[in-house]
């Protein structure tokens, strides 16, 4: 346009287009600012129906969604000045008119930047799931192992059930751990009339101890107070047989820090064995 010509239809036609483009751009961003804000809730969500915790916080997906929807916001007011700026020119009939690229050039960059960080993030969110796939995984090779053997340890007693019950309970006594109960099967059997080997059970524990194990997984109140089974095989060896400290962690989903609590009865029953 010539200085000082007026301004045809068409030139505010284009003027107008290009606003239209411009606020089209801005409500985009401002829509997929609001998508990735949800991602984290999403992601959150997942997580929950999968029961598996977290392994980092997902809040940096609310951080990157609202970044584009301040950006959308700062695309509409600037894409609207920048109208209102090329329309008085055109009235005026100035050819003036600003051409400066600052505005295109600094959206590209900017949504270049969010997207490389979001791809980071992605990225480091997947590590973190099939981080915890795998731990899915081995929880549950775990579960099917200990559903094959019962969840149950055998050792060979070197001693006769009724000596290996004696060293137990001598163990249990010096240690300071109650026990609760001494269930004699075989002799309750011959007492019924039955011919049984000798097995006996012994259940024992410490309140002290097995509380905080009771009040992080309840569940568990049912394998508690402990438990040693000793008895006689028909080949005339004696086992001592126990619950699996593992077993007994994935059975309820006790906290790995308390499983040292219940994982002495392998050394209890080792000495008793030995």
């Amino acid at each position: 346009m010539e200085p000082g010509q007026k301004a045809e239809l068409r030139d505010y036609l284009a003027a107008e287009r290009t606003f239209l483009a411009w606020v089209r751009t801005g409500l985009a961003l401002m829509g997929f600012g609001f998508v990735v804000a949800r991602f984290g809730l999403f992601l959150q969500q997942l997580r929950f129906l999968d029961r598996a915790a977290p392994a980092q916080p997902l809040g940096l997906s609310l951080w990157f969604g609202t970044a584009l929807i301040v950006a959308g916001i700062a695309v509409n007011i600037a894409s609207a000045w920048r109208h209102v700026s090329l329309v008085r020119e055109l009235d005026h009939g100035s050819s003036d008119v600003s051409r400066s690229l600052a505005q295109p050039v600094l959206t590209a960059l900017f949504l270049a930047l969010v997207g490389l960080a979001m791809a980071i993030y992605l990225f480091s969110v997947r590590g973190s799931s099939s981080g915890q796939s795998e731990i899915r995984k081995e929880t549950s090779m775990a579960i099917a192992a200990n559903i094959e053997n019962k969840g149950l340890i055998d050792k060979l007693s070197n001693h006769s059930v009724d000596d290996t019950v004696d060293k137990l309970k001598g163990i249990l006594q010096s240690k300071g751990v109650t026990l609760f109960a001494l269930v004699d099967h075989s002799g309750e059997a011959e007492k019924a009339g039955l011919k049984m080997r000798p097995t006996k059970l012994l259940i024992f524990g410490s309140p002290k101890a097995g509380t905080p194990l009771m009040l992080a997984a309840p569940s568990l109140a049912i394998d508690l107070p402990l438990k040693i089974l000793v008895w006689e095989d028909g080949q005339g060896k004696v086992w001592v047989t126990y619950n699996s400290a593992d077993y007994l962690k994935v059975r309820h989903s006790l906290p790995q820090e308390l499983l040292p609590s219940i994982a002495v009865i392998d050394a209890l029953a080792a000495k008793a064995a030995e």
